[in-house]
């Protein structure tokens, strides 16, 4: 029912538009909106919270239909849902669920994470933005870069430096307010793909916020953040078999369609390997997406399953954008036809929430751990 619901609302409000938003980098916020009104920013926010209370499953489920249509609006979703509303429901005071949860999951609030900075990507502990407290307030200086929702946000969780550098407990996390003296953002334009997910530079010039916008203890953020992390790598896997999927089936629909030598392409060999390979490998990104999610479900540790899911999604991902431009030839080529934007969209999952890189460096920990 869930699938059922996302997919005529992606149908009906997201399809006809995806093209003028890819051209235009526009973020639709009214959209944002009213998924918001259907329970789509809050799904596993408790309903005490004024979230939909579900689980993981309906959460992938709702991403993969998602990424099947765009793969930037379903980016937005997952940021929202994964990043700034997991991080304040999983380590918020009661103080803090109960301000800013029921709005975020409505869809009153976009909600924003910062934990990239303009030279600090994968080696997060190594951030230059600080914090430095003043009697009952903490000032932050420095700036965040690739932030999701960055400009629309209503409020961020970012992730600053209040300790020693390379200190994994000198990182506190703090809620921002949009609006906030001192705080800014700056547009991030001509992406190569998600180009419907606003992506923005957070600015911080002696930002005051009050004691009580930390979020759990001073010097845990770091810790915190790799935990949010490891959810939100299930969300960009889901997102990644949405992509990997809208391109398979888009696909065989050409490929049925499409005659030369007097019959469809798709009675080729040459072509029914490559939606064979596709097939094979959507369904197992799917399967391992769904893994994770069923660990995470039943509170079990989600790190290596986690960081299987999202590697493996996001490559087959890829794959199946490069697949399925190759398959439509020179209509794949442009934007007449999905192939292409499926390509760019499918790439930012390799890079966004740790690369594929630091997947296969978390595994290797992980089993060596074992």
């Amino acid at each position: 029912m869930i699938a059922q619901m996302v997919r005529d609302f992606a149908e009906k409000e997201i399809r006809p538009n995806l093209n003028q938003w890819d051209a235009d980098e526009h973020f639709p916020v009214d959209v944002m909106k009213k998924m918001g009104e259907l329970g789509l920013l809050g799904i596993y926010v408790p309903e005490e919270y004024g979230g939909s209370g579900f689980g993981y499953f309906e959460y992938v489920t709702a991403l993969i239909e998602l990424g099947k249509v765009c793969g930037g609006v379903g980016l937005s979703v997952a940021a929202h849902n994964s990043l700034c509303t997991g991080h304040i429901y999983y380590h918020g005071s009661e103080e803090q669920k109960k301000k800013y949860l029921p709005k975020l999951a409505s869809g009153e609030f976009i909600g924003a994470w910062g934990l990239t900075e303009p030279n600090t990507g994968s080696d997060a502990m190594r951030m230059k933005t600080t914090a430095v407290k003043e009697g009952n307030e903490w000032v932050i200086n420095g700036a965040k870069n690739w932030i999701t929702h960055g400009l629309s946000g209503d409020v961020s969780v970012v992730l600053v430096r209040t300790g020693d550098l390379l200190d994994s407990k000198g990182i506190t996390a703090f809620i921002v307010e949009k609006g906030t003296p001192g705080f800014s953002a700056v547009k991030i334009k001509d992406k190569l793909g998600v180009r419907a997910s606003e992506t923005a530079e957070l600015i911080f010039d002696n930002v005051r916020v009050p004691e009580e916008n930390v979020i759990g203890e001073v010097g845990m953020g770091f810790v915190q953040a790799m935990k949010v992390l490891d959810g939100g790598r299930i969300s960009i896997a889901a997102l990644s078999c949405g992509v990997a999927r809208g391109a398979y089936e888009a696909s065989v629909k050409y490929a049925k369609e499409r005659e030369q030598f007097g019959r469809s392409i798709a009675h080729f060999q040459a072509i029914g390997f490559k939606l064979a390979d596709m097939a094979t490998e959507v369904e197992a990104a799917e399967l391992l997406t769904l893994q994770a999610a069923y660990a995470k479900n039943n509170h079990k540790p989600v790190t290596k399953l986690g960081a299987y899911a999202k590697y493996y999604a996001s490559e087959v991902s890829v794959r199946c954008g490069n697949e399925a431009v190759q398959i439509m030839g020179g209509y794949g080529y442009t934007k007449e036809y999905p192939a292409e934007k499926f390509l760019r969209d499918a790439k930012l999952m390799t890079i966004g929430e740790g690369t594929s890189e630091i997947q296969k460096l978390v595994i290797s920990r992980e089993i060596l751990k074992d």
